[in-house]
């Protein structure tokens, strides 16, 4: 599979990165409540979405590894490079928290995936549009459920609403970074390979206020990215992606060359 003609390849090769990298890194700390899930039902529902987003991953980090050309697979993507490397955004790599923290973090990204992959089932490239399309029909499960989560805990008990919204006002600073656009972006959408993230910045903020609204939560208001959140797509990350990543990259790395 190669890019088309009309977006340089490195461009699309960082672009994909950014796409799997956000999918890797949190579906490797949803992975992380496996076993320790308030309920059962609840412990079954974050390994699955868990194993949707590695799954996105796995797809989009073969693909970024056939446009880079270098032989490199989604293997040696996800475990052979450093955190300067990764392309996530810093809302994923925010360590979990209680309950109620994680769901905030997932629901907020969880409407931006909605949209963004919505979006990218219409792109010039077959193969990204293909995978979009498969993972769009798993991110509007996601949106689903931790969006009645918000409900749930929001408008629950005063203790589950506090948390909540202690939690959206902690992690709503690293929401700008998802529609910050860049000369990457600039191109993938001048290709029509990619949606302009400015025009589903509003559809997000629409959607979000209304969940938050009827979780009886405060809206957090405007804000503007952390000074590090304009270079994590460039790999300025925080200190948590460093401690995630040794422990996702250990067996790899402790046994290299092995296959099972």
């Amino acid at each position: 599979m190669v890019p088309l003609p009309t977006a340089p390849v490195n461009a699309l090769f960082e672009y994909l990165q950014r796409l799997g990298d956000d999918r890797l890194i949190l579906g490797h700390r949803m992975s992380e409540w496996c076993g320790h899930g308030p309920i059962l039902e609840e412990d079954i529902a974050t390994a699955n979405v868990a194993l949707d987003l590695i799954g996105q991953a796995t797809m989009l980090l073969r693909l970024a590894g056939e446009v880079e050309g270098k032989g490199r697979d989604e293997d040696a993507l996800a475990y052979w490079r450093e955190a300067v490397e990764f392309r996530n955004c810093l809302l994923v790599e925010q360590p979990n928290g209680d309950f109620g923290h994680t769901v905030v973090r997932q629901f907020l990204f969880d409407v931006h995936a909605v949209l963004l992959l919505d979006g990218l089932t219409r792109s010039t490239h077959d193969g990204l549009a293909g995978i979009a399309a498969k993972s769009l029909k798993e991110a509007k499960y996601h949106v689903r459920h931790s969006g009645d989560w918000m409900l749930k805990l929001g408008d629950g008990t005063d203790e589950s609403h506090r948390r909540v919204q202690r939690s959206l006002d902690d992690l709503w600073r690293f929401t700008p970074e998802l529609f910050v656009t860049d000369a990457i972006d600039r191109e993938m959408i001048s290709a029509g390979i990619a949606p302009d993230p400015a025009v589903l910045q509003e559809q997000w903020q629409t959607i979000v206020r209304d969940v938050i609204e009827r979780a009886t939560l405060q809206h957090p208001g405007e804000a503007a990215p952390p000074a590090s959140a304009r270079g994590a797509r460039q790999g300025a990350h925080s200190e948590h992606l460093g401690h995630l990543l040794a422990e996702m990259q250990i067996v790899a790395r402790s046994h290299p060359g092995a296959t099972w």
